[in-house]
């Protein structure tokens, strides 16, 4: 386990801590797998953890010349939201909006997505399809790798222990270019991918093709691009025989993986249906985004971005106190540091309300607000709550009025075993106070996070219903 946690004010600090403890430390930027992995066992070889969250500055979105230009502590539903990303990056856009639930989306961030090196990531498809290059920093200096040379296996990076992924440059879709990302999963939401594909066509005046690219993710060690299927396309009009000869090749190219989610005969067949599939996308005169135009994201007024800088960098120690502020009250705890946030909050704060139900981020059940954005507890190390504010469902109440979302539940008896409920409150509070007025889509969104095992979901929903009606009567 970890023995320092530093919460770094600046680029350049982060960098001086890389170089000094080398392959030692890690920067956690969302953390989201990180934490999990450790939590497991992996990476005992980790003493520091650099976390940069508190940066200013690191997670826009811009356009500078030739690029789009993606910080490093841009997160999936900061992609979800960007108009920028949506018209000239579609396929990236497409891809975060399959990542998790809203909670998991505000706080896992791409480059996170892209150091992980799962071939099952959902953004690293689309952004080799895209042709995305990394610039890697260090105190040494700085290095732009192409994303398709930055892996060299399974789970492995070019990323030297002290370099930090400073952006990702993506060159953005001209007018004559379109691409699109498909994922196939065994569930609508929180799904791994059994096969995703990410293509880029480029058409001339006439259909013709005249550049292509096409990515395969979750069947192979990295993700693949398939020259052979990129090439029949080049020269040729998107008819239907072009397109399943295209899929026929991107099949016959690849040797899948054969896994717990899909036999490798399974995958073979579904990449050369989803690649026949993108192209016929792509060929329609209308191709549909695949995302909501308004989206529940559950991150609070400052759209999960960074509010306000550290004045200088903090370290926490095993023995170091977290001070933070729980429920509106200031709390200071020289305890738990080596916790994740869902067991600093019902171990040394004493509030049990938030639940642990995987401890993987899978089920929801420990939302909590950080900062006044909806996340996964389980996924966060507990030093970041020290000094910011956090609200978990005891705090919902305020003096004796319960929540509307509260008292919707007790009046449409949305509870069953009732273990699940604290994550479908706090999911359903920053909803409301989002869209006051959600409709039926928005809502089933809003709780994609959250996990009933009794499936209560029609009075759970039917309880989000009657809050937003109380809510909208409030003067």
């Amino acid at each position: 386990m970890w023995q320092a946690y530093h919460c770094v004010s600046s680029v350049s600090e982060a960098l001086a801590l890389l170089d000094e403890h080398g392959a030692a430390a890690r920067i956690v930027a969302g953390g989201t797998d990180l934490i999990i992995e450790m939590e497991h066992g992996a990476h005992p070889q980790l003493q520091a953890l650099v976390d940069i969250t508190r940066v200013p500055g690191l997670d826009l979105i811009s356009q500078e010349d030739d690029a789009i230009v993606l910080g490093p502590l841009v997160t999936h539903n900061h992609v979800v939201d960007s108009d920028l990303i949506r018209r000239r990056a579609l396929p990236l856009a497409q891809a975060s909006w399959e990542v998790g639930a809203p909670q998991i989306r505000n706080r896992a961030t791409v480059a996170g997505n892209l150091i992980t090196a799962s071939p099952a990531n959902d953004t690293i498809t689309p952004l080799i399809a895209l042709g995305a290059a990394v610039p890697l920093l260090s105190a040494d200096g700085q290095r732009t790798v192409r994303l398709e040379d930055f892996y060299s296996g399974f789970r492995q990076t070019v990323l030297r222990p002290n370099e930090l992924l400073s952006s990702i440059r993506i060159p953005p879709l001209a007018d004559h270019q379109r691409g699109i990302f498909l994922k196939l999963g065994l569930r609508r939401a929180q799904a791994i991918s059994v096969v995703d594909v990410a293509a880029v066509i480029g058409r001339d005046e006439d259909g013709i093709v005249t550049e292509a690219r096409i990515a395969l993710g979750s069947v192979a060690a990295t993700i693949v691009t398939v020259p052979a299927a990129e090439n029949t396309l080049i020269g040729q009009p998107l008819d239907s025989e072009v397109m399943a000869e295209c899929g026929r090749l991107a099949s016959a190219a690849v040797t899948p993986i054969d896994d717990v989610r899909g036999s490798a005969e399974y995958r073979s067949e579904m990449v050369r249906i989803l690649v026949a599939r993108a192209l016929r996308q792509l060929a329609a005169e209308h191709q549909e985004p695949g995302i909501p135009a308004a989206p529940p994201m559950l991150w609070g007024e400052n759209s999960a971005r960074v509010r306000q800088g550290l004045a200088q960098g903090t370290v926490h120690l095993p023995d170091t106190p977290i001070e933070s502020r729980v429920n509106g009250r200031d709390v200071r705890i020289a305890a738990g540091q080596q916790k994740s946030l869902l067991h600093w909050l019902r171990d040394e704060v004493g509030l049990p309300g938030t639940k642990e139900g995987c401890a993987e981020g899978e089920c929801g059940a420990c939302t909590v607000f950080l900062d006044d954005v909806a996340v996964m507890s389980c996924m966060v190390h507990a030093p970041r709550a020290h000094g910011a504010e956090i609200v978990t469902v005891e705090g919902l109440q305020r003096e004796e009025a319960l929540h509307p979302i509260q008292q919707a539940f007790i009046d449409e008896a949305a509870v069953q075993c009732g273990y699940c409920t604290p994550g479908f409150l706090m999911a359903g509070a920053k909803l409301l106070e989002e869209i006051p007025e959600p409709d039926s889509e928005q809502i089933n969104y809003s709780i994609s996070g959250n996990l009933c095992r009794c499936t209560g979901y029609y009075k759970i929903v039917e309880a989000f219903r009657q809050a937003s009606r109380a809510k909208s009567r409030v003067p």
